[in-house]
């Protein structure tokens, strides 16, 4: 015997193996039991037996489109009506005779508007009086915004001191002097 002898019987016996287990000689059953299959029959129509048929066997199909509007966009002419109904305000004869929108401002007593009065006109004469010192100077772009900045918030703070709104006008009055201060350290 010659050694290439076992070696061909172990791949043949593989072989075998492989062929057996791969499952290539077993049947599979269908899914589906011949009990709960149906089978179906087609259902022929009766014909009349007749040598001249009236009408046409395909009759001609015309698909119809309804006509399109003439815009297929539309766009609102002005803003949408308000949901909730709101009353009308009656015309008045004088337009000078409009009411401004309230403000919300909370109520001080009289000691608090004092002492708010006098704060606001203290944060004020500093402000202007850092805006004085900065006047005669060459002023670069970001000292120019500031010093724009401020004379808004004197300008709104004395809005707000003439209609007595001495919280509002503290508080704009504070933030001139803050930023004029911030100016006057930056010359």
């Amino acid at each position: 015997m010659t050694p290439r002898c076992p070696a061909r019987s172990v791949i043949a016996l593989l072989c075998c193996a492989t062929g057996m287990l791969s499952g290539c000689s077993a049947r599979k059953r269908p899914n589906i039991t011949w009990a709960t299959a149906v089978q179906a029959r087609p259902v022929t129509q009766s014909h009349t037996l007749g040598g001249d048929v009236a009408e046409d066997p395909l009759p001609e199909l015309r698909f119809e489109l309804p006509p399109f509007p003439s815009r297929l966009i539309f766009m609102r002419t002005g803003p949408p009506r308000p949901r909730g109904s709101t009353p009308v305000p009656a015309a008045t004869g004088n337009d000078a005779e409009k009411s401004e929108a309230p403000t919300i401002a909370p109520q001080l007593t009289s000691q608090e508007s004092t002492v708010a009065e006098q704060q606001t006109n203290q944060s004020l004469r500093i402000a202007e009086n850092n805006l004085q010192s900065a006047s005669g100077k060459n002023l670069n772009a970001t000292q120019t915004d500031l010093v724009s900045k401020i004379r808004g918030f004197i300008k709104d703070a004395r809005e707000a001191a003439k209609i007595t709104d001495w919280s509002r006008a503290r508080s704009l009055a504070k933030k001139a002097q803050v930023l004029s201060e911030e100016l006057a350290s930056s010359l």
